[in-house]
């Protein structure tokens, strides 16, 4: 349902064709108002800065007045209203991505919210406190990474189901023929979307390869802040893979889909490395579970569940819940597949085995695949469903794999390969494949984790290289960081712009227990210096007695700050603070 968050793009589209989008604006900056003006034959909108008040304007009304600051921007991505009035994101610069069955798609580079705020003066104290946390969560926002659009072309569709929409549905904006999964549709009018491009030579023919990666708004969020499930049985990092290939006007897709265990489940930071993942008891565990598969069956048709995850420790006891639920639907097949155990020591190659006993189900459900008058020449009946724990690393290695067994298939029927040859046997074709992977992986990893996604030499090389090793040590370390330090506030900052926290005056504050966080810089500060002092101490207790008592003491304290710290590990961390877990 469209709100008042999203009427600022709507403006903007309706003097165009339907379905269609101003590709550049200028936007003039009064004292007292914002006006936007299509600069490609559409229409033109203000927006007062004292209340965010929209109004559509006339071509003259526009044109007038000359005392304003004058920029030109490449879309206005939606409105959010706060405590103080209303600030709207507008994408301030972008570049060209590649292209999508003749459209060209955008990479947005920077964006900026324009505040609407004069109320603020008349807040409270405590309300003005709140609304700078808002905005500082604003400004979080504007640096989202992983955000692709297109002007004249719903991205958010795959091309199965975009061929198949309905006659009336195609007239209609882009924004209502979109999948409202893959669409920010309460503050942010904005398909949340990976896409990369390749393109190389077979027979003398281009053949382009678009890898399209469709993120689900329904459980967005950070790695460790969402986790398994909710009760409508939608996942945390849910994403739709699209491979499309394009060869001698035939086009063909090939989908596959990730998505957390779909269990109720949690994996808080306390400052540990690894946090111990949990289950949360509720009596709807089923259902949730049914939810997601029959959402999955509605949408794919059959599926084939692959559980990469561990067999033992912790991670097994939430792989065997997870199987224990799959067995009480018998009509979705499940394989579980021990990818650190089976692949051990960084060999790429024995996934084969997970593709020779998945093979036959996955060629039943085939790909999709139209030619150039729009006839549908194969269907995609079903999808795989791949998980391990964050659905990054494990997770893109095995997806990687299926795509490149799926594209030799798809490319041996377009007519580019024979029936005897796969793209394998040629290393530019081979390398140009796989760089494709490694960077979807890269960019699925930096906005769920906020790091590079580990393993990419496995995909890159088929084995483990040192610099990968440093490479994956480096990133490890920066998820870690920001797991434990950074994405609560990231986590606010998504559930603000996605609209599950709705800002009021009459909730109260979210913002009144703080928890210890602030009081981590001076534990860390306090451990160093006891650190420091105790070993400089103990350099000194040859010279006297005293120098030895020193070094207790300050071991001893240091030994007791670090007791304490890992006592409330969980309270210390960066904790989200406008929605719950589930």
């Amino acid at each position: 349902m469209a709100t008042d968050a999203d009427e600022a793009p709507l403006l903007a589209e309706e003097p165009l064709r339907p379905g269609s989008c101003s590709r550049e604006l200028e936007l003039r900056e009064f004292r007292d108002r914002y006006v936007f003006r299509s600069l490609d034959g559409g229409g033109a909108f203000a927006v007062a800065r004292a209340d965010g008040y929209l109004r559509a304007l006339s071509p003259e009304e526009a044109a007038s007045g000359s005392d304003c600051k004058v920029s030109r921007i490449y879309g206005v991505a939606g409105m959010i209203r706060m405590l103080a009035g209303s600030y709207i994101l507008v994408i301030t610069s972008r570049k060209d991505a590649g292209s999508y069955q003749a459209s060209t798609v955008y990479h947005v580079n920077s964006m900026k919210f324009l505040c609407c705020n004069e109320a603020i003066k008349h807040l409270t104290s405590d309300e003005k406190r709140d609304e700078a946390y808002f905005m500082s969560l604003l400004r979080i926002a504007e640096t989202t990474c992983g955000l692709y659009y297109s002007y004249d072309r719903d991205l958010t569709l795959n091309l199965q189901r975009a061929s198949k929409l309905a006659a009336g549905r195609v007239h209609k904006p882009l924004w209502k023929q979109a999948d409202p999964r893959f669409v920010w549709n309460r503050n942010l009018l904005e398909e949340l979307i990976e896409a990369k491009t390749e393109q190389f030579t077979l027979k003398d023919g281009p053949v382009r390869i678009n890898l399209f990666s469709r993120r689900c708004n329904r459980r967005l969020g950070t790695r460790m802040w969402r986790r398994g499930a909710n009760l409508e049985g939608a996942t945390a990092n849910f994403v739709e893979t699209e491979q499309l290939v394009e060869y001698e006007g035939l086009t063909s897709s090939f989908i596959q889909v990730r998505g957390s265990i779909p269990l109720l489940w949690e994996q808080i930071v306390d400052l540990s490395y690894k946090p111990r993942p949990s289950i949360i008891e509720h009596e709807e565990m089923t259902k949730v579970v049914q939810r997601h598969f029959h959402d999955l069956s509605q949408r794919y048709g059959d599926t084939l569940v692959i559980d990469l995850t561990d067999k033992q420790g912790d991670e097994g006891n939430l792989s065997n819940a997870f199987a224990a639920e799959m067995e009480k639907f018998p009509d979705i097949r499940y394989v579980h597949f021990d990818f650190h155990h089976i692949c051990g020591g960084g060999n790429f190659d024995n996934l084969q085995a997970l593709y020779d006993a998945t093979e036959e189900a996955i060629q039943k459900q085939g790909y999709f695949l139209m030619n150039s008058k729009g006839d549908i020449l194969l269907d995609q009946n079903g999808v795989v469903r791949s998980n391990c724990i964050d659905c990054l690393d494990r997770t893109n290695v095995t997806q990687s794999f299926l795509a490149r067994k799926s594209l030799d298939s798809q490319l041996q029927r377009m007519g580019a390969l024979s029936s005897a040859e796969s793209i394998s046997q040629s290393d530019s074709i081979n390398d140009i494949f796989k760089k494709l992977w490694v960077e979807h992986g890269d960019e699925l990893s930096l906005e769920y984790a906020g790091s590079y996604a580990l393993k990419g030499d496995l995909v890159r090389y088929g084995r483990q290289t040192l610099p990968g090793l440093i490479k994956d040590g480096m990133s490890a370390l920066s998820r870690y960081y920001l797991n434990n330090f950074h994405d609560g506030v990231r986590q606010d900052a998504l559930d603000l712009i996605s609209g599950y926290y709705t800002v009021s005056k009459s909730s109260s504050s979210p913002f009144q227990i703080i928890g210890f966080e602030p009081y981590l810089p001076v534990a860390s500060a306090i451990i160093v210096g006891g650190i420091t002092v105790t070993t400089f101490t103990l350099s000194q207790v040859g010279r006297s007695a005293q120098h030895l008592i020193s070094s207790v003491i300050f071991a001893g304290l240091t030994a007791g700050m670090v007791a304490l710290v890992k006592a409330n590990g969980k309270q210390l961390c960066s904790r989200p603070r406008l929605c719950g877990l589930i």
